[in-house]
């Protein structure tokens, strides 16, 4: 590890992408305010360096720096928990001899026991540019713990790899959870280092916080739109968050998990599809067609059929649909998955009045309000979908003056 590193420190190559983990191994001035301090990590599989190093071990063989613990959000620090609401034990890292904590276990929130381990936390975690992503709930956590107790935080930036779209309403007061940090829509267009201080301003925490920013990153470009294609590989920064085009699809798709309908959990394309036994998939995308074609641009669906080895409808044949945020039809700025996904509840409401398309079931340890809602941050897409005679004026009414705000909002706080 050791020698990779160094190849990496020593580099003099012209790398147009670098993100904050490079960055910081790559020059010394970066890495000098960290010597003789207490250095720890929160990190998870995504979270390496260019040649695929984790950053775990990548910072462990820098001689300036003192890894003392490290920490890991949902799914844990090795990726390797499934579901939601299934747990991460701590444990000690057989390899560096520290401490590994868990921020999805017995708690959310990092404890006095766990701060006094470190005086600077370095963050590198690999977002999706979605509000119900819950890495970024994390960082709002160990930012106001860190405040209260006097330490440091550095977000080693990465792109968020849907870019600047935003979309959605905004959360409403009252309905913070661990899938709702703060008002923001579910499309912000932040990186996770720009998201840091929107909460610190937001919060006004007082605390000692600085991003690494990454270099060349350029979120308008084509291909990527926000990711590097062709310069860096995707590693899944959650068990089922396999790919770019699922990335771009997520801020609507994850509705699907207040609903009855499988998401495609169990299938090689999670997060892509939806559908279930008893719908028929080609009969809901012309409902759609017919009642918000608008909405539809950008991608394209195609009626599918699939069986999920596990989740909702495991070997049960559902009829589906693939949504599909790549290839020639993309269209980046035109693309909307919230509005889609929503669409898609609305047609089903149509062609089955009845149908039980709200899943109940406790959401992230919310036990008392739908999961639907949850997700969304208020009721009001659910009511949407359920009221025969809204229309989709009436969810963009709801959505646009939102949007609009959070366009100034998060202005000050762009880094790229």
């Amino acid at each position: 590890i050791r020698d990779i590193v160094a190849r990496l420190v020593g580099s003099e190559m012209c790398i147009r992408d670098r993100f904050g983990i490079d960055r910081l191994l790559a020059d010394p001035r970066l890495r000098a305010p960290l010597s003789g301090r207490r250095v720890a990590l929160l990190a998870h599989p995504a979270s390496v360096t260019r040649d695929l190093t984790h950053s775990l071990d990548a910072l462990a063989a820098c001689s300036e720096i003192e890894v003392a613990a490290a920490f890991g959000p949902q799914h844990g620090l090795r990726g390797d928990k499934q579901d939601n609401m299934i747990e991460s034990p701590d444990f000690d890292d057989p390899v560096h001899g520290i401490p590994v904590f868990s921020l999805y276990g017995e708690v959310r929130r990092p404890t006095d026991a766990m701060l006094s381990r470190f005086d600077v936390l370095l963050v590198d975690l690999q977002d999706l540019g979605c509000r119900i992503y819950t890495f970024i709930t994390t960082l709002r956590y160990v930012l106001e713990a860190a405040a209260r107790h006097g330490k440091e935080v550095w977000v080693l930036d990465r792109p968020n790899p849907v870019g600047r779209p935003i979309e959605g309403p905004k959360l409403q007061p009252g309905w913070e959870s661990f899938v709702g940090a703060g008002p923001m829509p579910m499309r912000h267009g932040l990186t996770l280092g720009e998201m840091g201080a929107w909460f610190v301003a937001t919060l006004e925490l007082d605390v000692e916080y600085r991003v690494v920013e990454m270099q060349g990153w350029q979120p308008d470009a084509a291909p990527g739109f926000g990711w590097p294609l062709g310069e860096r590989l995707w590693i899944n920064p959650s068990p089922n968050a396999p790919n770019l085009s699922m990335a771009r699809a997520y801020a609507g798709t994850v509705m699907l998990e207040g609903a009855t309908l499988s998401e495609g959990r169990g299938t090689t394309r999670p997060l892509e599809l939806f559908g279930a036994p008893d719908i028929e998939a080609n009969r809901v995308i012309a409902e759609m067609r017919a009642l918000a074609p608008q909405w539809l641009a950008g991608g394209r669906l195609r009626e599918c059929w699939f069986e999920p080895t596990f989740h909702k409808h495991a070997g049960a044949l559902c009829s589906g649909v693939q949504i599909h945020a790549e290839g020639p039809d993309y269209d980046h700025d035109a693309f909307r998955p919230w509005r889609l996904q929503a669409l898609a509840f609305k047609a089903i409401r149509r062609l089955y009045p009845d149908y039980p398309l709200w899943r109940d079931f406790p959401y992230e340890y919310e036990h008392d309000k739908r999961a639907i809602d949850v997700i969304n941050g208020g009721p009001s897409l659910r009511e949407w979908v359920d009221d025969a005679a809204a229309t989709p004026a009436d969810l963009d009414a709801l959505a646009i003056p939102d949007e609009e705000a959070w366009l100034d909002e998060r202005r000050s706080h762009l880094l790229y």
